[in-house]
């Protein structure tokens, strides 16, 4: 069965490797126990992220409606594990949900996850993309590329219904669209194969506004 393995939430860092006002990151998520709140967050460039007790630092590129929640499967880690030679715990990559049982880079750009008993009913809306936090965070040599190529980045979801989420809280797909644009898909549409950017228009009614005016752009040259 799919289901959240950890919430993770963090509390701010003074790093070298970012240019946040002050140096801060939230990038450094821990697991914590008990129920948390799940709200929509507010516009990007004002609001957080939403989850409650979780801190979003750099407010420019993190944060917002449209990146209200963080997940990455344990799976995936595993894998960087096994790549790595190192350990990666829940939270090591700034998600905010740590899954099992699911393929979040399978999910479709609009899908819909159901999560708990508490009513929460969250939307994905568009891949991670590596940045310079990321690459400091990790300390490994070519982390971006490395990253990129794997294409497993993981979704960012908005806030449909409210509610809590906690460790152990089943994840239940309850819409699906019809397009072809995964996660994975957009990630490797806005990365390292932009012959797919016309494709990923199917799915530009749910898709993360900041990625879709991306992809306009990307476009418009070519009409």
């Amino acid at each position: 069965m799919s289901r959240v393995r950890s919430v993770n939430v963090a509390r701010p860092l003074v790093v070298p490797y970012t240019d946040s006002e002050g140096g801060l990151t939230g990038i450094g998520k821990l697991p914590v126990t008990g129920p948390v709140a799940v709200t929509a967050p507010g516009p990007r460039g004002v609001a957080g992220g939403g989850l409650a007790g979780d801190t979003v630092c750099d407010l420019r590129f993190h944060g917002g409606d449209e990146q209200a929640v963080y997940a990455y499967a344990r799976e995936d880690l595993d894998r960087w594990e096994r790549r790595l030679g190192r350990e990666l715990p829940d939270g090591r990559f700034g998600e905010n949900l740590t899954t099992t049982g699911i393929d979040v880079n399978a999910a479709l750009i609009g899908e819909r996850w159901r999560i708990g008993a508490a009513g929460l009913v969250l939307e994905v809306t568009s891949p991670r993309i590596p940045c310079r936090t990321f690459a400091g965070w990790l300390d490994e040599r070519g982390w971006v590329k490395r990253f990129t190529q794997e294409g497993l980045p993981g979704p960012y979801l908005r806030v449909i219904a409210p509610g809590e989420v906690r460790a152990g809280d089943p994840v239940e797909v309850v819409h699906r669209p019809d397009h072809e644009v995964t996660v994975a898909f957009l990630f490797r549409a806005m990365t390292l194969e932009s012959e797919l950017l016309p494709r990923v228009m199917a799915a530009a009614d749910t898709m993360n506004r900041t990625y879709l005016e991306a992809v306009n752009s990307r476009l418009s040259p070519a009409r």
